[in-house]
This record gives structure tokens, sequence and C-alpha cells, in this order.
């Protein structure tokens, strides 16, 4: 009996599965629910037909956890690619869920050897990627919640907005809650401004008098009671929700502050960032890089699927590179933060983006040329299990060479040999090799 193919077209409520042996001849066509006897009964026939190779557009979620647990090969197809060999199979442009299936069959029939396997990752790895995702929907919940805020404030009572400079600050949920609309300041001074301050623990900088001067000067408009206390209310609830989200999302950074940190590689990548503090972005790299070193064989991989290196496209004597749009987004995000962050404080990081301006780029294509190149870093040490170690940076160690004056008009080359010293602690530590000029 030669190998088996299967092709899966997943779906929320039915999989369409087709099963073809080596030659392509069809064994099975069939669909399954998207339940636990459906899901049973996929797997236990997979298993049954001994099929080699299952594939699939999606490389996480239930049903993929399904096939890896009944032993099953899982090639986790871009939608992309799907779409593009499409056409491969049909004139009319139709398409099905069955045919779909058909379709990713016979890729992984006639062109397993050109993708990889899928390598599930640990499960410390999968928590700190489930953490982080919910960590980033909260952020996106939190943010349309203050920007209705906002909006209901602009409406009827735009003075607080003036006060205090970031909507999910503590003391302005606390001032709005207190005063969720103008009839609530009437009895509002200065002396109760600077008692509310003191209570709140404010460190702003703004004294009292210059806040109520900027709430006296701003508009205010003319509504009736019954309407005035419906938009009273819609603060209150604005201001209860973005204080509910504030805390979880408190409390979930907490824990992948710990999960990282617990983690054999969460030292690998906290060790790029200098604040010890830094734990978000740094767990954010190692969810979605995750900790199987197969899935990034080459450091030009990784920078591709991370969206930091550019497409070639040529026609030709034409000759050009575009933006990357089909990447990991996530991935992206982070290194750009990454890069973005080290600009400002790493020597190394900070002339890439200098030199990256000064050839004309603007500022997100110079992020990602600094991006690319802590590709290169952060893959080394991914594949070797270390941490960044700044001494063993040769472009590092070559960029922070100088040259001093020495004793009797010699020059004397001086080079940081230890930049590191400690978790967040940037100091030099220098070693001297005369030269006579």
């Amino acid at each position: 009996m030669g190998c088996r193919y299967a092709g899966i077209d997943w779906a929320t409520q039915t999989h369409d599965v087709l099963v073809a042996d080596e030659t392509g001849e069809e064994l099975l066509s069939a669909t399954y629910a998207h339940d636990e006897k459906g899901l049973t009964s996929l797997c236990r026939t997979l298993v049954r037909m001994d099929v080699e190779l299952v594939a699939i557009e999606r490389s996480d979620g239930l049903l993929v956890e399904r096939l890896l647990d009944a032993g099953l090969q899982v090639l986790a197809l871009h939608p992309n690619k799907v779409a593009a060999a499409r056409d491969r199979f049909r004139v009319s442009g139709g398409k099905s869920d069955r045919f779909d299936a058909f379709v990713l069959c016979e890729l992984a029939r006639t062109d397993h050897h050109r993708f990889r396997v899928l390598e599930p990752d640990s499960d410390q790895t999968k928590a700190i990627r489930a953490m982080t995702r919910a960590r980033e929907d909260l952020v996106a919940a939190r943010t349309g919640v203050m920007n209705q805020l906002r909006s209901e404030l602009d409406r009827f009572w735009p003075g607080p907005l003036q006060l205090f400079s970031h909507m999910d600050a503590e003391i302005l949920l606390a001032f709005l809650e207190r005063y969720p609309s103008h009839e609530d300041t009437r009895g509002l001074g200065v002396a109760r401004m600077q008692a509310f301050l003191v209570r709140e623990r404010y460190s702003g900088g703004q004294r009292p008098t210059a806040l109520m001067a900027k709430l006296r000067s701003a508009p205010r408009v003319r509504i009736g009671e019954l309407e005035l206390a419906a938009r009273r209310q819609l603060v209150l609830s604005y201001v209860s929700m973005i204080r509910t989200l504030n805390a979880q999302i408190k409390q979930l950074e907490s824990e992948i502050r710990s999960q990282l940190r617990a983690h054999p590689d969460g030292r690998v990548f906290l060790s790029l960032f200098k604040s010890p503090n830094s734990v978000i972005t740094a767990a954010e790299l190692l969810a979605e890089i995750g900790d199987c070193r197969e899935r990034y064989p080459t450091r030009d991989a990784l920078a591709c699927d991370a969206g930091q290196a550019a497409v070639a496209m040529e026609s030709g004597k034409w000759r050009g590179a575009g933006f990357r749009r089909a990447c990991n987004k996530r991935l992206r995000v982070a290194f750009c933060r990454l890069a973005d962050s080290s600009r400002h404080w790493h020597p190394w990081a900070q002339d890439l983006y200098a030199q990256a301006r000064q050839r004309g780029h603007d500022h997100p294509r110079a992020i990602r040329t600094v991006g690319r190149a802590w590709c290169r870093v952060l893959w080394q040490c991914w594949r070797n299990h270390t941490p960044y170690d700044p001494t063993k940076h040769r472009a590092l160690q070559r960029h922070i060479t100088v040259t001093i004056p020495g004793p009797s008009g010699s020059r004397v080359d001086v080079a940081a040999t230890r930049l590191l010293a400690g978790p967040g602690l940037w100091r030099p530590d220098l070693t001297t090799a005369a030269t006579r000029s």
C-alpha cells in the first residue's frame, strides 16, 4: 500500500475531507461535523486509512490540535498558496468546499516537499501565546471604549478632555467618576481640586489653578435634564468598563511576566531589552516565534515571516523591492517595537536607523531596516539557546570602538568589551590597545 494524503477544508460547523493515494485516485470524500463525535470519527478514519500527510489552511485551533494528538502529520498551508493553486485544477472559476479539499489534498500529494510539516510548540509557549493575544484583544477593546467615552464627552462636556493626557489614566477616571457632568462641578473650586489631587496622589505636575482654568474655559452645551441624566449615566458606564479592562489587562500582564521568566527561552528574549520591565514585547516575540527551531531554518526565513524583509521584484532590466504584506502581522509589530525602542539607547541600532534615514527612507522603512538586523541577531541567539551578549556582537563592538589621545602624543583605540553589566544596566568596560601614530 502506497502513501496516502488528505485535504481538509475546515469550517465552523462542518469539515470537508478528501483522501487520495499516491497516484491521485480518490479513496474518500466525506463531511464531518464540528463536534466531539465528528472530530473523533474524522481522526479515527484518517489513522485507519494510514494517511501520511494532512493539508489544512490553518496552523492552530481545535481541529489542528486533534489531528496532532492523533499522531498525524499536518501541513499548515497559507490561504494565499491554496488560492493560487486553484486555477491549476479548474477552468470555469467555480469554488466549493469539496473542491478546496481536493486542492489541499493535491498540494499534499504533489508539493509536500515544498512545505514544512507543522511542529507544535511546547505547552508553555502556547500558554504565553494565548495570554499575549488575549491581552492584545483586551487593549483593542479598551481603545474602543475610550473612543466612545471621548465622543460622549465631546457631545456635551469636553472640559475633562483638556485636563489630563491619557483617557485611561487613573486620575481622569477618578475625576469623571466624581464629576460625570458639568452640573456636578457647581461647587468645584481650586481648594476642592487641590484636595482631589492630593487624595488621588496626582503627580502630573499641573497646578489646581491651571486645571480649573482649563475646565472653566471649555464650552458647555445646553441640554434638558433627562438628556443630561442619560449622558451622565453613559459616562459612568464607560468609566466602569475602562476600569474593569484596566484591571484585567494588569492582571494578565502580571501572569505573562511570570510565565515568560519561567520559560526556558524567556531569558533569550528578555536579553534584547534595556529595561527588565519590557516583558510584553519580549513575550510577544517568544509567542509568535515559538520554540520549534525547525520552523525557521535560516535567519532570512524569520525576517520574511516577521515582515522585516522586502519583497524582491524583477522584470528584465527593472529591479525593485516592495512592502511584504504576507507575513505574521503580530510578529512584525513586535519586531518594529523592538527596533523603535532600541534605536533610542542601543548605539548600533541608532546608527542603522540614522543611515537608513540618510538614504532617504521614511520612518517605517528605517524601522524595518533595524528590525531585519535584529532578526539576524535574535535568530542566532534563539537557535543556540543563548541570551544576547553585547561583547559577542561584532557589529556593535566595531561601532563603539573609538580613538582617544594617548600618552606622549600616541593614539589609543578603546574598545568596549563589556557593555552589559546586569539586566538593564549599560556600562562600558574599556580595554585599550595602544597604537603609535
